[in-house]
């Protein structure tokens, strides 16, 4: 992690010199957006699977997740306002410089982050061998390969709406960057009062009734928003898709960081990663292809009624999770008694 925010710190001042230099170019943008990705690629895998070791306890790894959540959508709701402030005072380069400069703070937090040593038997030193043993791991595992299921079709048809609230905004609505702004702190408020909430829970039960209920919610949402033609409308829907948004990823990142062996959460939440980051870029490239075509209300229908089948497909497969599930919590400790309705 301390490699990768460095990383980030140096990729964010070769953008702030670009342009303060003002020869930045279209191709600058796309090799930093390359960059970014293969850092990610580094980053959040680590990250996540850090989460679990700076908590004492491991029943309250459901709330370190959540407040995670807290933060990064906390973040995304009023980043954006005090970047354009910056931009309107002292312009994009010294918003970019600055951004630079803030990773002087997040390396210095992760240099004095004190972790108990432990060790951990490798079952093997080969990469390849390695690979193969995570990819077995992860499909095998009936509860792990249907969160990353799941997840995977969140990404893939439901996330992907957000990159056409620009559009919405400006075609639909008939709005400017002030319509965008309020349409995204409406998400970013709804998936924050989620991530609130998530952190407030004292249990890891019901996760997998979280799951099921907050896809289908949030492709209702998805349906009812492609009918907006109204500012206030849009803003009270969207807040909904926020809160389901969050509720249905931390619920999914809090069941596998449970589920998983130590020795495999490296690999495990890098298939997380690979389902949630990776899986996005694919989804809008489709999402704005569809709407190309077809518009893009018949494209937020689309992809929430997949999602609600997403999430049904889910709520029938918690059945047969449950007995896969149960023996693990119980192994773990984490729960000292694992009733039936554990899922």
């Amino acid at each position: 992690m301390l490699m990768a925010q460095t990383a980030f710190m140096f990729q964010s001042l070769i953008l702030a010199v670009l342009v303060l230099l003002n020869i930045i170019a279209v191709w600058h943008i796309i090799a930093l957006s390359l960059l970014f990705g293969f850092i990610s690629a580094f980053d959040t895998p680590a990250r996540q699977s850090l989460v679990i070791d700076l908590i004492d306890d491991p029943k309250y790894l459901g709330n370190a997740i959540a407040l995670n959540s807290a933060i990064f959508n906390g973040a995304r709701l009023f980043g954006p306002a005090i970047a354009g402030i910056t931009i309107a005072l002292v312009g994009e380069g010294i918003c970019f410089l600055l951004n630079c400069i803030s990773y002087i703070s997040v390396i210095y937090a992760l240099w004095r982050v004190n972790i108990k040593a432990r060790q951990i038997k490798m079952k093997s030193g080969n990469i390849r061998q390695g690979f193969s043993e995570g990819i077995r791991y992860t499909f095998q595992s009936v509860p792990i390969r249907t969160l990353i299921i799941a997840l995977f079709i969140l990404s893939l048809v439901g996330l992907p709406f957000t990159v056409l609230l620009p559009a919405f905004a400006k075609e639909i609505l008939n709005g400017s960057s002030d319509t965008l702004g309020f349409l995204m702190s409406a998400m970013g408020a709804g998936a924050l009062m989620a991530a609130i909430y998530m952190a407030g829970r004292s249990s890891a039960l019901g996760l997998g009734k979280i799951i099921s209920r907050f896809l289908v919610l949030m492709g209702i949402t998805l349906i009812a928003v492609s009918f907006a033609n109204t500012l206030q409308l849009s803003v009270c829907i969207l807040f909904f898709t926020g809160l389901a948004m969050i509720m249905s990823v931390a619920a999914i990142n809090t069941m596998l960081q449970t589920l998983v062996n130590e020795d495999m959460r490296g690999r495990v939440m890098s298939y997380y990663s690979m389902a949630l980051m990776g899986t996005m870029p694919i989804g809008n490239l489709l999402a704005g292809s569809v709407a190309s075509a077809f518009g893009i209300p018949f494209t937020l229908i689309l992809g929430g009624s997949i999602t609600i089948i997403g999430g049904i497909w889910f709520g029938i497969k918690r059945k047969t999770l449950r007995r896969y599930i149960q023996p693990i919590y119980a192994g773990k400790g984490i729960l000292p008694s694992v009733p039936a309705n554990l899922s």
